[in-house]
């Protein structure tokens, strides 16, 4: 992260005893501990342990309501479906009712006007118990996402995905258990073991859930962007101070710090914090030929087959393995790999630490998969910080069990790009698009070809040393006796980027899920023990952020730094995942 950070002319941190002390700077601050955890007996410190016993009492519990969630098929990639994910979302409102909460409302999808179909999107908040006054109880808002990806039990699921099995290896098999049902839902029984114990919910907590993130979050970002509109800050003539008017602020606005468990663990029994995400653009190629399906005994060899001319192009956007190199190096897209910043010395030494085997991530994890790279180092690279290039699919071709000797008429490939740091989707698709018609017109296709971005997202990174993620690092502590795992995962969120760039609040990655969940894959499941572990650790980082001292940072009115700041020795630098000099 170092490395990154003076990459994009950011000056390392520096210990806090180097801080400056002139009037432009702030005093230098205490110790980090001191900083961010403060005096337990002065912060409304309470025995947790209670909290544990409550939620493994109640674990069978849990596992009802989940299998209740899961038999609600609301697959947002099947239009037919998204009722469904309504039904889903007032399963939730309901349960967010019933514990009390301040506010559980829908707000219409902002882009209904333009799909009917589409899902609203379900605010909850829940009032912090304490006495102290507003500006001094943080806000975290909890995002999840209550749709889930399609699954058939013909696919190649064990039993039907949509009737949570409890195995007798302690899997609870269905799909959405991990992704990200059974995450998502869990800050509702954080809530109520609170309740149920008189404990007093020590933070803000407010809870964002969406129905459209396995389909593109279609109208999550313009919620996002309106909803963060700041308060305004006013002169209070009577105090002769400046005060911040929430009166046309966003619902987003009063938020400190934003979590999301919405992916996995490195290991299966080691949690993790993640850091970091490859962002991902999606692509859709599509050939257009006859003004119908054509028989080929009757027509085959008189005519250019569709199919046939975008299989040809599809095998021109990565060389084969005989050409050797990793997965990004075998991408044969012109100026791809550009921006893919180099690895660096200090980045190489951090895979060595982590608990991770490839030979058994290549026994258990993806069996029977041939794996690009032998070693620990190359295969998390490969999956965590090199792009890569995926084909997923050809709608129109047939597909279905038996033999049909037909010439599809109208075919489209489908294939992604794990984007990382420094990639953007505008430059992606260009080179994409400009690749594709060239190779196109040096196949002499009789048909017409259209190459479109479905959807595109950044990478995310951020700052593992910034107090929500030291708050998250000592609750994992204290549920599971040793420290997270820091790492960095290859899948996509963007709403955390969204998050992050539109509040300027940090954004932490707090999973619940072991490595093996398998998240979109057949037979999906969430460990037995997962559901009591989630309640463990979401509630122990609401304890955990309660104890953070120093202003809220929603509502902070530090100047931003001046380029004289900046440049002063020892000076703490500001990069992505802090706002402001409070912060740190």
């Amino acid at each position: 992260m170092q490395d990154r950070a003076v990459k994009e002319g950011f000056q390392p941190l520096q210990k806090a005893s180097t801080m400056p002390t002139s009037p432009r700077a702030p005093p230098a601050p205490p110790s980090v501990d001191a900083l961010r955890i403060g005096d337990l007996a002065d912060l409304r410190a309470q025995d947790l342990s209670k909290l544990y016993t409550f939620a493994e009492d109640r674990k069978e519990i849990y596992i009802s309501r989940l299998r209740e969630a899961v038999a609600i098929k609301g697959v947002s990639a099947w239009v037919e479906n998204r009722p469904k994910i309504v039904e889903m979302l007032e399963w939730a409102k309901s349960w967010a009712e019933r514990l009390g909460a301040a506010e559980a409302r829908f707000v219409e999808n902002p882009k209904k006007g333009e799909d009917a179909t589409l899902p609203p999107l379900l605010l909850v908040t829940f009032a912090a118990e304490t006495n102290l006054p507003h500006d001094k109880v943080r806000t975290v808002c909890a995002y999840g996402h209550l749709d889930v990806q399609p699954a058939k039990k013909d696919d190649g699921w064990e039993t039907d995905p949509f009737c949570l099995t409890e195995t007798e290896d302690g899997r609870l098999v269905g799909r959405g258990a991990s992704d990200d049902k059974g995450p998502a839902l869990s800050w509702l029984w954080v809530v109520e073991a609170h309740r149920k114990l008189n404990m007093k919910l020590p933070v803000r907590l407010k809870l964002l859930y969406e129905g459209m993130e396995e389909f593109g979050s279609e109208g999550l970002p313009e919620f996002v962007a309106k909803e963060a509109v700041p308060p305004q800050p006013r002169f209070n003539d009577i105090k002769r101070e400046i005060t911040l008017d929430f009166k046309n602020a966003g619902w987003l606005s009063d938020v400190d710090h934003f979590v999301i468990s919405d992916n996995q663990w490195l290991a299966k029994k080691t949690p993790c914090l993640t850091y970091g995400l490859r962002g991902v653009a999606y692509f859709e190629v599509i050939v257009s030929g006859p003004a119908q399906d054509l028989h080929s005994g009757v027509y085959g060899g008189s005519v250019h087959e569709p199919l046939n001319d975008l299989i040809h192009l599809l095998a021109t956007l990565r060389h084969p393995p005989a050409h050797g190199g990793m997965h990004h190096e075998r991408i044969r897209v012109p100026g791809l790999l550009d921006d893919v910043p180099p690895v660096t010395d200090d980045e190489r030494a951090k895979y060595a630490t982590l608990d991770f085997d490839v030979e058994q991530y290549n026994r258990e994890d993806v069996t029977g998969a041939q794996l690009e790279n032998a070693t620990n180092e190359k295969t998390l690279m490969a999956r965590w910080r090199f792009p890569t290039l995926s084909i997923h699919g050809i709608e129109g071709a047939f597909s279905d069990p038996g033999a049909k000797t037909v010439l599809p008429r109208r075919v489209s490939g489908k294939f992604s790009i794990r984007q990382v740091p420094n990639m953007t989707s505008s430059r992606t698709e260009a080179l994409v698009t400009s690749y594709l018609e060239s190779q196109w017109a040096a196949l002499g296709s009789k048909y017409a070809l259209e190459v479109k971005m479905v959807h595109g997202g950044p990478a995310w990174v951020s700052r593992t040393d910034h107090p929500n993620y030291v708050a998250a690092s000592r609750a994992v502590t204290k549920v599971f006796g040793k420290p997270p795992d820091l790492t960095r995962e290859g899948g996509s969120i963007p709403v955390a980027n969204w998050l992050a760039d539109a509040t300027g609040m940090n954004v932490l990655l707090l999973p619940t899920s072991a490595s093996n969940d398998g998240a979109h894959a057949q037979n999906e499941k969430w460990d037995k023990e997962a559901p009591v572990n989630a309640v463990k650790i979401l509630g122990t980082y609401l304890h955990e952020i309660s104890k953070l001292v120093g202003p809220r940072p929603a509502l902070c009115k530090c100047a931003p730094p001046t380029a004289e700041d900046l440049a002063k020795p020892g000076f703490f630098a500001f990069a992505k995942g802090f706002r402001c000099k409070c912060e740190l």
